[in-house]
């Protein structure tokens, strides 16, 4: 039996953000318990719901010193699906009204976090053979583990894995400051271990001192050793490349299940899609004051409203996107620019766009189920989970080729009657809209050929099970 750890600074259903969330809190439920005995730790934040607040145990507490600070660790566990959950307690880090807030106060709170991991494991009755750290927030994990703890016999095996979700996000600060707060010793701050670009950056530093570093899909694990993608640590990703490894996410086919789904007007399955998918289509339209029509071709979007998910080549192109025989259909918040645009043209045309500047996740599972296809032309994808749960609701993707778009949608071809979704491979505006123009036409005039399309999707198995065992296989390394 071996002992993995799951470190994370979000996961469901105690603390979400975005995706990261989602793994740490989907992929243990998938992983054999009969060989593994997996837990996972996060920070105990009081934005958390007061429902899950009150079903912790608490476990113990000790004062534990960082740098120059003595800071207050409070230990709390609960037990959900099966997984046991510990929560790391300390009021001054956790009480504000999101996990993150100004950099500068969260490089200090995931030092915090980071040594308080390797602390309680003593006092748990819990020794890992394998901390599985995600993100840059854990990054230094693996750094106090070498710097502290190497001389110690209770940490002398384990082994750490970094897992990186999205490399723009590197925990970058002055080493002055960061000295400061984590009392890791002057020898650490070179350009071979935590310094980059004169700064000291948490990411990097585990980069460099796990054992294996993972990413959430092969492409990107390819991606991120090239300088378009690499956010400056391409060098780094191509020293690392022997023991840099892609693993797609997958999703979860209970709560992403459009025979069972509670929030879809609709059920309906792989078998009777052709009758009844259209049916959560005609509901929101009505539910959006949209014109109620079959013969509208609804596309969907359910992303944050960002550069890096695509929306400038949307601005570019809107005004011929959203022609009369196309409805647009929006989730999400994000920069203003791209708000304030999806915001103007529901205005303008409000009988073809909606635009719901905010998140529900009921509303998502409705546009996932509703809509022809889904729109996900990102500049770069980590993973991407939207595509994933389109193919599941027979939605189909349209997709720019990167990072694990690439991986889990394969390009439609009518000439061979095979395919997924459509994809475009330039970031170019034009581009995008000609393959959805090509779709359209697929799905006015070869309405057969669209539904075999929504067929092979729907038949596409990525639940976590398939993942699970690539992860249980990189566990077995050790």
């Amino acid at each position: 039996m071996k002992n993995i750890l799951f470190a994370a600074s979000e996961c469901v259903p105690f603390i979400k953000t975005g995706g990261l969330a989602d793994v740490v809190g989907s992929l243990p439920k998938y992983i054999n318990k009969d060989e593994y005995d997996i837990r996972v730790i996060i920070p105990k934040y009081k934005v958390i719901s007061d429902t899950l607040q009150d079903k912790m145990n608490y476990k113990t507490h000790f004062y534990m010193d960082l740098a120059w600070r003595s800071q207050y660790v409070g230990v709390f566990e609960l037990e959900y699906n099966g997984i046991i959950f510990y929560f790391i307690d300390n009021e001054y880090y956790f009480t504000g009204q999101t996990p993150y807030g100004n950099i500068y106060e969260d490089i200090e709170k995931f030092a915090f976090f980071c040594k308080s991991v390797l602390s309680v494991l003593p006092v748990l009755d819990f020794k890992p053979d394998i901390i599985h750290c995600h993100d840059w927030q854990t990054g230094l994990i693996p750094v106090y583990l070498k710097d502290r703890h190497l001389h110690d016999e209770f940490y002398k095996n384990m082994k750490t894995i970094m897992t990186i979700h999205n490399l723009k996000f590197q925990g970058v600060w002055d080493i002055k400051t960061v000295k400061d707060v984590t009392g890791i010793s002057e020898t650490y701050f070179t350009p071979d271990k935590l310094e980059a670009y004169g700064d000291a950056n948490y990411l990097k530093g585990g980069i460099v001192y796990a054992d294996v570093v993972t990413t959430v899909s092969a492409s990107y694990a390819n991606e991120i050793k090239t300088p378009f993608y690499g956010e400056g640590l391409d060098g780094l990703m191509r020293a690392r490349s022997n023991s840099l490894i892609g693993i797609i996410n997958g999703i979860d086919y209970d709560e992403y299940n459009p025979q069972t789904d509670p929030f879809i007007y609709h059920t309906y399955n792989r078998k009777n899609f052709r009758k009844e998918k259209i049916k959560n289509k005609r509901a929101l339209q009505q539910e959006l004051g949209l014109e109620v029509n079959d013969k509208k071709f609804m596309i969907g979007i359910v992303s944050r409203l960002t550069d890096q998910k695509g929306f400038d080549l949307i601005d570019y192109v809107i005004e011929e996107l959203c022609s009369e025989d196309t409805q647009l259909v929006v989730l999400g918040t994000g920069e203003q620019k791209y708000e304030h645009l999806f915001r103007h043209f529901a205005w303008k045309y409000s009988d073809r766009v909606s635009a719901n500047i905010y998140y529900s996740d009921e509303k998502a599972h409705k546009i996932y189920a509703a809509s022809d296809a889904f729109l996900m032309p990102s500049l770069f994808e980590p993973c991407g989970l939207s595509q994933i749960i389109s193919l599941r609701y027979g939605t189909v993707p349209i997709i720019r080729e990167t990072g694990g778009l690439r991986d889990t949608v394969d390009a439609f071809n009518e000439f061979e009657s095979s395919g997924t979704g459509f994809s475009f491979s330039n970031y170019n505006a034009h581009e995008m809209l000609s393959i959805i123009r090509y779709a359209k036409s697929i799905y006015f005039n070869k309405k057969r050929e669209w539904n075999k399309l929504i067929d092979r999707g729907m038949e596409k198995d990525f639940s976590w099970y398939n993942s699970a065992k690539l992860y249980e296989e990189l566990y077995e390394r050790f």
